[in-house]
Formats: C-alpha cells, structure tokens, sequence
C-alpha cells in the first residue's frame, strides 16, 4: 500500500485508548476492508467488540489485556526473549533504529508495538525492513497471540490466585477482542512480507543479525533462538 499507511493504522489500536479510538477503529476497519480482506475477517470481530463499549470500557479492556494481570504485554523484545540478554540487545538496536528514522516513540519504549509498528514506513532500506518485520515482528505477534489461548489463561489465573489475593474477574469473550486485532495485524505483515525467503519456511529471531542490514548470508543459517514463553 502506498506510503505504508496500515502500520500506522494498526499501531493506533495498541496505544491506550482516548475519545479519538472508537474512529480510529473505524479508519482501520475501512483500509483492512479495501485492502486486506483476509486481515478484516479477524478484525471485524475486534471492531464488534469494541462497538459495544463506551470509551471507559475500552480503557479497561486495554488494561486489562496489556497491563493489569495482563494476557501479554506489547513490548517485542520481552515476547521474545524475556530477561534474557537478548532483549536488551534488541532494545537498544531499535532505539538505534527508531533515532536514525526520526520516529517520535513518546512515553513508551523503542520496542513497543505501536512504535514498532510505526517505524516500518519509515525505514528506507526495503530489504532490511522486510527481513526485520519477518525475523522480529512476525515471530513476536506469534508469541502474542499464542498468550490468548485457554489453556494458557487459565494457567496464569491459576498462578495469579496463589499470589494475589484480589483477582479481577474476567470476561473472557471481551479479553479476547484484542487478540482479534493482533491477528489482523500479523495477517497483514504475512501478506506484505515475503516469510519463504527467510529460514527456509522456518522464522527465527535473532536481533544481533536481525537488524544488520543486508544480511543474507545469517538469515540463510541463522542461530538457534527460542522464544520465551510468557507465564507471569
């Protein structure tokens, strides 16, 4: 899409909502419509939702699902990796990025989905942007929306009742509206981005080679990364 405007579009449903949200949802539910029909079978799901709620609501449901006991969290490099030293590595290598792009990342860290998602349109290497979208981004929503299923939930509900003694009652059909739009959001990229000319099929994430432009030959034998799993 010409100037990349559906990173941006998408990037507004995951900063904490204002009285401006319910219209940005509408302005993205339209592009997705028009031009990613696939991404809007999830997303009309999320937009239903979301129709259904005042903006207090909203507020609520995006800290829940985010912040308080949260499902998962939108910083990239903790879905990925966690404490582990990798995630600081790939902080400061999108700080990096995010200062030579000129992008305004606010409050929030370098790595957060929305600024994440904003800095693509802005990167001027193609090649480096693709590979950082299916290397990084790719794996990470993956991640993200792997937290929303039942089992997992219930896992950290369980935990969550042993080391709290007030535990937020759940809407389960209302907590999982943003994983509607997450999907929306990784069947975007999976449409943009050319995923089998990474790994053989097989995505690994690894930011030490990941945001090196121009790196054909470590994608071509990448290192082996696990993904963290998220357990609170």
């Amino acid at each position: 899409m010409e100037n990349n405007i559906q990173y941006n579009a998408l990037a507004n449903l995951f900063r904490y909502p204002t009285k401006g949200y319910p219209q940005q949802i509408a302005d993205c539910g339209q592009l997705l419509k028009d031009y990613y029909p696939s991404a809007y079978k999830e997303f009309k799901n999320f937009e239903e939702i979301m129709e259904t709620k005042n903006i207090v609501e909203i507020e609520e449901l995006f800290s829940m699902t985010f912040h308080i006991q949260a499902i998962c969290y939108l910083d990239l490099g903790y879905v990925l990796y966690a404490e582990d030293y990798k995630r600081g590595e790939f902080l400061v290598q999108m700080k990096k990025e995010q200062a030579k792009a000129g992008n305004d990342c606010g409050v929030e860290l370098a790595d957060n989905l929305p600024n994440a998602l904003t800095l693509l349109p802005l990167i001027e290497d193609p090649a480096f942007r693709e590979e950082l979208a299916v290397r990084m981004y790719i794996p990470a929503l993956e991640a993200m929306e792997k937290e929303f299923e039942a089992s997992r939930i219930a896992l950290k509900t369980k935990v969550r009742r042993k080391k709290q003694k007030v535990l937020i009652q759940e809407d389960m059909k209302n907590k999982n509206a943003y994983l509607f739009a997450i999907s929306a959001t990784l069947e975007v990229m999976r449409e943009e981005f050319n995923i089998a000319k990474f790994v053989d099929n097989s995505v690994k994430a690894d930011p030490l080679s990941s945001l090196v432009p121009n790196c054909e030959s470590s994608c071509a034998t990448p290192t082996k990364t696990d993904k963290a799993v998220i357990t609170d």
